[in-house]
């Protein structure tokens, strides 16, 4: 043959390469030799890693012969990890918040008259309630699942002593004094609800039956109805919505929703005749705020002003007359969405609403990568009581809804909902970014791709 003779052909190539040993199968093992070729590696003189298994080894740089920073297990190529990683953190995610947080503080900063103290309290509530949410998603899915019905428990336990021996402040009896600590107990079950309601339904395959879905309509009215006693609608009605999103997520069919609106408004009512007056005046308010422009209807009235007022536009941060004359009330917490309204126009308000709507969309993509129906239905739970938050309080301040305590998320004056508000989201990231919680590849740390 050609290639016997010397003539053209491989040459030194393959033939010589498996009989003189000098190629990748003859004198070049990969566990103690040099790499792709004996004495003199291609790259750098170091193969693979010289002197190493490469089941162990660091993969080079293939132009410098660097290491990349990765590592071989097992014949796979496995990165190492990022501090937000290492966090169980969702990178959009958290940014999505930081600049809804950041964007809230400068409506805030206004609001609040540009007072140095109001919004340096506000940085520390920020801080706190981003702490607790590191530190939520540090704890595995499994664990949540144990602490589900002890959360539960507790917070109808103490809902029940605020009834009893809770503090009265503004006509509401919603706090707890236990000397050293005073909360209120409504905001637990905000988490309490979604989180057994996850596990209860988890139990067994989806969608619930019958006897199931009318356990979980019972677990979610008892806390709504003994919020609802103190008196405080809005949080009852954030708790019976959190307990309501994870049953629809677990997949009720339409003909048993519509059974349940049914149910609903046939029962209206009777839930009217156990209303406050000052309650049927808010539902009345609704529709026809001039009925009493200086009494019930002056929140609507004065929002809706100083909303119309800012037009495309705005005034100009710090220009409002409404919010910074006095005739906006609450302008620092409920309704502080008109402010936003008023000074920085539909624009400055469409930037807020594009802000929520990425962190609604993100959590129900977070929610739909997670293994189990459990991470799934609280995951996807906690986006969409999220969801109701804005929902129901720029409703509320346009005009759409009737008047609730429903502050505006990461943008109203205050810490314990928001504290609660972010706990929720280190949920959703514990429920996606734990070994095993989402269902791509195979052994190590699963995490979202971002």
């Amino acid at each position: 043959m050609a290639t016997e003779a010397g003539g053209p052909g491989p040459g030194p190539g393959l033939g010589s390469a498996l009989s003189r040993g000098s190629g990748l199968l003859q004198g070049a093992d990969l566990n103690t030799g040099s790499g792709l070729s004996r004495g003199a590696d291609q790259i750098s003189g170091s193969g693979l890693n010289r002197g190493s298994n490469p089941s162990q080894g660091s993969v080079l740089n293939p132009i410098s012969g660097q290491g990349l920073g990765l590592s071989l297990e097992g014949g796979a190529v496995v990165r190492p990890l990022s501090l937000a990683q290492r966090l169980h953190l969702d990178l959009p995610l958290l940014f999505a918040l930081l600049l809804a947080a950041a964007y809230g503080l400068l409506v805030l900063y206004s609001a609040i008259d540009q007072d140095p103290e109001q919004l340096e309290a506000q940085l520390v509530r920020l801080g706190l309630a981003f702490t607790v949410m590191v530190v939520v998603a540090q704890v595995p899915p499994a664990l949540w699942r144990r602490l589900a019905v002890p959360l539960y428990l507790a917070g109808v336990l103490t809902l029940v002593a605020v009834l009893l021996v809770g503090e009265i402040g503004k006509g509401a009896q919603r706090w707890l004094d236990l000397g050293v600590l005073r909360f209120q107990p409504s905001e637990l079950l905000k988490l309490g609800v979604p989180l057994l309601l996850a596990w209860f339904l988890a139990l067994r395959p989806l969608p619930p039956g019958a006897w199931r879905t009318l356990g979980a309509l019972v677990l979610t009215a008892l806390p709504a109805v003994l919020i609802a006693r103190q008196p405080d609608l809005g949080t009852a009605l954030l708790v019976g919505s959190a307990g309501l999103a994870v049953l629809f997520l677990a997949g009720l069919s339409w003909r048993l929703i519509a059974f349940l609106g049914v149910t609903a408004a046939a029962l209206a009512p009777l839930l009217w005749s156990q209303m406050l007056d000052y309650q049927k005046n808010r539902v009345l308010t609704l529709f026809d705020p001039e009925r009493d422009p200086l009494g019930t209807g002056y929140h609507i009235i004065q929002s809706q002003i100083a909303i119309g007022s800012g037009g495309v536009y705005g005034k100009g941060w710090g220009q409002g007359t409404q919010s910074h004359l006095e005739f906006l009330p609450e302008r620092s917490t409920d309704f502080i969405f008109a402010v936003l309204g008023e000074e920085l126009g539909l624009f400055g308000v469409l930037a807020l609403l594009g802000l929520y709507l990425f962190i609604v969309f993100r959590g129900l993509y977070l929610a739909s990568q997670c293994q189990d129906s459990f991470g799934r239905l609280l995951a996807g739970g906690l986006t969409l009581v999220f969801f109701v938050y804005l929902f129901v309080n720029t409703g509320m301040v346009s005009g759409l809804l009737p008047v609730v305590g429903v502050p505006l998320p990461l943008v109203s004056y205050g810490g314990t909902s928001m504290v609660t508000l972010l706990a929720g989201f280190g949920l959703i990231m514990s429920m996606v970014t734990h070994p095993g919680a989402t269902g791509r590849g195979g052994g190590g740390r699963i995490l979202p791709r971002w």
